[in-house]
């Protein structure tokens, strides 16, 4: 099998497993992150770190970002057009906004947005769920390295990923608010959590938020998948999102201030985090005995 050579940029917390992955699985991978140990640690793995972005981007026909917003997928962009060969495939599976996947779509001679879903567990195992905007052509040259990552779905052109994505997280920021509620209810009301979680898994409650992030709230464990400043960022974008396509979204605006609220002291929490949200609107309630276990 003739793979590509892949530049893989950003090497953080859905990064490096990912980019593992791809080692694991036999393609040779250039690694670059603005902290350049996080791309030295791969090295062990068979990884190439590279200095700059135009290093690792040389001769690459798949380029792979995931880093922390559109604003640097910008200047990655910038800063790799030199080096880009004229087939190059850049796929994006950061979480940004769709106008600025359609700007780096007009940028780049060849380009894919494909955000993910699943967290660094997801990441890890090779089941994120890949959701890509792009040409069939593109889809069908990218899908066999997506496929080492995950399970990939070409849901539109160019800035229908971001879409996707968005629709994620609105499900997902939302759900783990209303999880949040259910718990705290159930304790304040005098029932056990646990207990009733465990009672409503296999109804229509059942989901995969109440399985994992509830049994994270019930332990107590914010040492984060997904972060609270992550959920910041992704319900601005699907509200400016709304805003642009001339719709209100009530439910996500609240989500967004509970995350707010928060972002300031646990940026860097598990989402999960909302629980913690919710006990400052109830003074004197607080979900089991066990101590927080948060990020250093």
């Amino acid at each position: 099998m003739n793979r590509p050579d892949i530049a893989f940029l950003g090497i953080g917390l859905m990064g490096q497993p990912m980019a593992r992955r791809l080692l694991q699985a036999g393609y040779r991978v250039r690694v670059w992150n603005r902290s350049p140990g996080k791309a030295e640690a791969l090295r062990a793995d068979g990884a190439a770190p590279a200095l700059s972005v135009a290093e690792a981007a040389q001769g690459a026909q798949i380029v792979i970002s995931m880093v922390a917003d559109g604003t640097v997928v910008r200047t990655c962009i910038q800063q790799a057009q030199p080096a880009l060969t004229q087939d190059a495939l850049w796929i994006d599976m950061s979480s940004t906004q769709q106008a600025e996947a359609l700007e780096f779509d007009a940028l780049l001679p060849a380009f894919m947005d494909a955000p993910v879903s699943g967290g660094v567990a997801g990441a890890q195992a090779g089941t994120l769920a890949i959701m890509a905007g792009g040409s069939v052509a593109d889809f069908a040259r990218a899908e066999p390295v997506l496929q080492v990552l995950g399970r990939p779905t070409l849901v539109g052109p160019a800035g229908s990923g971001q879409v996707a994505k968005l629709c994620n997280q609105l499900i997902v920021g939302g759900t783990i608010n209303i999880v949040a509620e259910a718990l705290l209810l159930a304790q304040a009301a005098g029932a056990d959590p646990a207990a009733v979680r465990q009672a409503i898994r296999g109804g229509f409650a059942e989901s995969r938020i109440l399985e994992v992030h509830g049994q994270r709230m019930l332990e107590r464990n914010f040492i984060p998948g997904g972060q609270v400043k992550t959920q910041v960022k992704d319900m601005q974008n699907i509200l400016a999102a709304a805003a642009d396509a001339g719709i209100a979204l009530p439910v996500t605006a609240l989500a967004l201030e509970h995350y707010l609220s928060i972002a300031d002291e646990l940026p860097r929490a598990d989402h999960a985090a909302a629980l913690i949200a919710l006990e400052k609107l109830n003074p004197g309630q607080r979900l089991g005995a066990a101590p927080d276990i948060l990020p250093d």
